[in-house]
């Protein structure tokens, strides 16, 4: 009996890892389309300077969590993983990449995406998929509550380090604008 209700608890924390996983891998194919779309304007246009403001500032904090992840994962380890496999688990990188796209995606789509009501389908679907990120690493027993809030906390930052960005960058483009026509 005992070995019966490990077995399902086991065949649950696999499928929580598979969910998360095919999730996280939904969101690196999102931010690839806009990277894309970006590879595709700065081809066109026939420089970076031309590309859209969204895209161009995109790289950015996609390096900043690459090297939060390589820090935390390879120096700084502060727990390791619940199931015991003594893997680093601060922060969720899993959480952390998942959050930081998709908040990046709800920064990005107003300007790609007119309709309103299929962007706030959009943003409803994302808001789902980090939630269902953030529980699933707990549930598959990858993850302690500590290291999904540091995950979302790191995505919060990068993704405000962007917007902080996109914005200056828009008040230099009106400034620039307005002298041009002086």
């Amino acid at each position: 009996m005992l070995v019966a209700r490990l077995n399902v608890c086991y065949n649950d924390n696999m499928q929580w890892d598979l969910i998360t996983n095919i999730i996280l891998i939904s969101s690196i194919i999102t931010i690839g389309a806009f990277a894309v779309l970006g590879l595709y304007q700065w081809i066109s246009r026939g420089s970076i300077a031309k590309v859209d403001r969204y895209l161009r500032w995109l790289p950015l904090p996609l390096v900043l969590m690459v090297i939060t992840y390589l820090v935390f994962d390879h120096i700084l380890i502060w727990n390791t993983r619940p199931d015991g496999s003594g893997e680093p688990s601060f922060p969720s990188s899993h959480v952390m990449v998942v959050t930081t796209i998709f908040f990046l995606v709800t920064l990005i789509l107003p300007h790609y995406v007119k309709n309103k009501a299929l962007r706030i389908v959009l943003e409803l679907l994302m808001l789902i998929l980090i939630s269902l990120t953030c529980t699933g690493r707990i549930l598959a027993g990858k993850h302690w509550w500590s290291d999904v809030i540091g995950g979302i906390i790191f995505a919060f930052i990068f993704s405000e380090i962007y917007y902080l960005i996109i914005k200056r960058s828009k008040r230099n483009a009106k400034h620039l604008q307005s002298n041009h026509k002086r």
